[in-house]
């Protein structure tokens, strides 16, 4: 007897195993034809996976994440069926699914053309229209190995090796092509209905740049030709937006090949990151964190200590110091819990809010790099909290209620996943489900909804990460809230208690940006680079008709500096409507066009980046109005 229970809280009851594709099938068509994979006790699965005990049973269609990538990586697998029948001697890589379509790599004497394309997403067609199903099998190792040596399907092979330590590896099949993969995947290829092939990239087998140059076929799949339509909109509407093209053109930063993932900010791009700094440190102080510095350079017995070194070391930059080793810090934590133990503590003393702006290196592959959005090179916004027991859940509270604030403030609406013990965790069991409570009730209470990310915390605890939504409806993981039993024990940190014992105390670990750098990235494409004044690198720029405005122009441009407005002035010996669209160009919020009527009255004629002219009005009471605009955001963290 085996009893599914359903999302809507319904039981079904069976006398033998079925499939969650039977169960489907038993609700409706509707429910059979929508559905891309299950979800078995909070696992996704595939719909052919037998229903042997007793469990719950959720079916998830294209508009759940993981129905998405269950749907396009069944795309990926037509696309390498594809280019097999039209090219039989490009050798097969890897083809998951990605946040908004798919990826195939491929080994292929010459990338594919823009009219190989044309011709690989006809074939695609013709596969989907006829409808292929998909059958799932197993093998072991050798027979796996023998079938990709018969192909000739040398990375096949190396990924069977890999996976040998599973015992028998997964497949399917749709036609003559069979893949290496553990799914899940469709039922058949016929909901295919809207794919799209992009452009083709190169990428090194692996991501590592020692191993042989692949060619990347980039794709993506809808259930319909509406949907299609709108995601080829908004990734042109990206291409506008693209930070590493924005980068260049508002002169911000550089990436150069001296020194690919370490990027180069310029003197507005420097501005900008400094101001957005200067934010985080009036936040936090308003908010009752102190901060710190600690090297980047510390020695390897550290991080062997804080548990880094065995599970972070092949990110990790090492070198050599009077003999010993060292490490390059990829996060600032052991230096934390270093500053903690300095000096003895007391409960009055917590909790402690520390932050520390840590500029931490780690080793990305070079096929992952990707403008600000993933570098070798960043300043992390940490902040370490010291508390007792009784102080976790506020404290988790308050990081919330600053992370909301702070999301709000750039207009980013955000959801929640909490993400739970991983299989290289360590602590105990107990440990882990007092802090995986005292998580999930703290976002409870404050009335957040929340996703179970099962199995993807950090190596030292649970965690909350806050995935925000773009303009262009993307999503990031910036902010986190990490709750860490191990490192204080590992640390011997202690704080003396009311009663005179010593006391273990409990930490979090948290950013609201997550990465400088990333987050300037994401703000650079979703204001398109039009910042909001109070960020903007220049706030306004001064624009004297003829030189015998100039005069006035310098005095203006004093008036606005002596208020703390970023102001320049322009005086190219280039027309004035050239110099506007310039600064239009530059997305600088103000432009003051000065003339003979502005000299003579003492004036300012204002002209918005979106080409309004506002009406002309005193220069001081301009100037106030725009210093007031251009202030820091200020708020105190709310409270219940």
């Amino acid at each position: 007897m085996v009893k599914i229970t359903l999302e809507s809280g319904k039981v079904m009851t069976y006398d033998q195993p079925v499939t969650a594709a039977q169960v489907a099938r038993e609700l409706g068509d509707s429910v059979l034809t929508t559905a891309c994979c299950a979800r078995i006790n909070g696992r996704a699965a595939d719909l052919r996976t037998p229903l042997t005990a007793d469990c719950s049973l959720a079916f998830l269609t294209f508009e759940d994440e993981e129905g998405r990538r269950t749907f396009r990586h069944t795309a990926a697998h037509v696309l390498a069926q594809a280019v097999k029948r039209l090219y039989p001697e490009a050798r097969l890589a890897t083809g998951p699914a990605t946040e908004d379509g798919f990826f195939y790599d491929f080994q292929v004497p010459t990338p594919f053309s823009p009219e190989d394309l044309e011709n690989i997403q006809a074939e695609m067609e013709r596969i989907i229209a006829q409808g292929e199903s998909l059958t799932a099998f197993s093998l072991p190792l050798e027979q796996a190995l023998s079938l990709w040596e018969e192909q000739g399907e040398p990375y096949k092979a190396q990924l069977a090796r890999r996976h040998s330590a599973e015992g028998e590896l997964h497949f399917y099949r749709q036609g003559e092509f069979t893949d290496l993969c553990a799914g899940p995947h469709l039922l058949d290829v016929s909901p295919l209905k809207a794919v799209k092939l992009l452009h083709c990239t190169g990428a090194y087998w692996q991501g590592d740049a020692k191993n042989p140059q692949l060619c990347r076929v980039h794709g993506t799949a809808f259930p319909d030709f509406p949907q299609l339509e709108e995601h080829e909109r908004l990734l042109e509407e990206a291409k506008k937006r693209d930070h590493r093209r924005l980068g260049r053109e508002l002169e911000l930063f550089a990436l150069l090949d001296e020194g690919p993932g370490f990027p180069f900010f310029l003197p507005r791009g420097l501005t900008l990151k400094n101001t957005l700094i200067q934010f985080w440190r009036e936040l936090h102080a308003q908010a009752g964190y102190v901060e710190i510095s600690t090297p980047v350079i510390l020695n390897r017995a550290l991080w062997e200590r804080s548990g880094h070194w065995d599970h972070y070391r092949e990110t990790m930059y090492s070198l050599q110091i009077d003999e010993q080793d060292y490490a390059i810090k990829p996060m600032s934590c052991p230096g934390g819990m270093l500053a903690y133990g300095l000096k003895p503590r007391s409960y009055r003393e917590l909790p402690l809010r520390v932050g520390e702006l840590g500029l931490v290196h780690r080793h990305e592959l070079s096929g992952t790099l990707h403008g600000l959005m993933r570098v070798r090179c960043f300043t992390q916004d940490d902040a370490h909290i010291f508390m007792t027991k009784g102080q976790v859940k506020e404290e988790i509270k308050g990081v919330a209620r600053l992370i909301d604030q702070v999301y709000t403030l750039f207009g980013f609406p955000y959801h929640i996943e909490l993400s739970t013990r991983p299989e290289n965790a360590i602590g105990s069991a107990e440990d882990w489900e007092t802090a995986t409570d005292a998580l999930r009730d703290a976002v409870t209470e404050l009335g957040y909804s929340y996703e179970v990310n099962e199995g993807d915390g950090a190596f030292y605890g649970p965690k909350l990460d806050f995935h925000l939504t773009d303009c262009l409806g993307r999503t990031w993981q910036c902010g986190t809230i990490q709750l860490d039993f191990q490192l204080p024990q590992r640390f011997s940190l202690e704080y003396t208690a009311p009663d005179g014992s010593p006391q273990r105390p409990i930490m979090l670990h948290r950013v609201i940006f997550g990465s400088i750098e990333r987050f300037l990235g994401i703000l650079i494409e979703h204001f398109a680079g039009a910042f909001p004044t109070w960020l903007a690198p220049v706030q306004a720029v001064v624009l004297p008709i003829s030189q015998r405005h100039l005069g006035y122009a310098e005095q203006v441009l004093a008036s606005l500096k002596s208020a703390g407005i970023r102001a320049e002035l322009d005086v190219r010996n280039e027309k004035i409507g050239y110099r506007i669209r310039q600064a239009q160009a530059q997305k600088v919020p103000y432009m003051l066009v000065l003339g003979d009527r502005e000299q003579e009255s003492g004036q300012v004629s204002p002209r918005a980046r979106s080409g309004e002219n506002l009406p002309s009005v005193p220069l001081e009471g301009f100037t106030a109005s725009l210093a007031k605009e251009a202030t820091l955001p200020s708020f105190q963290p709310m409270v219940e």
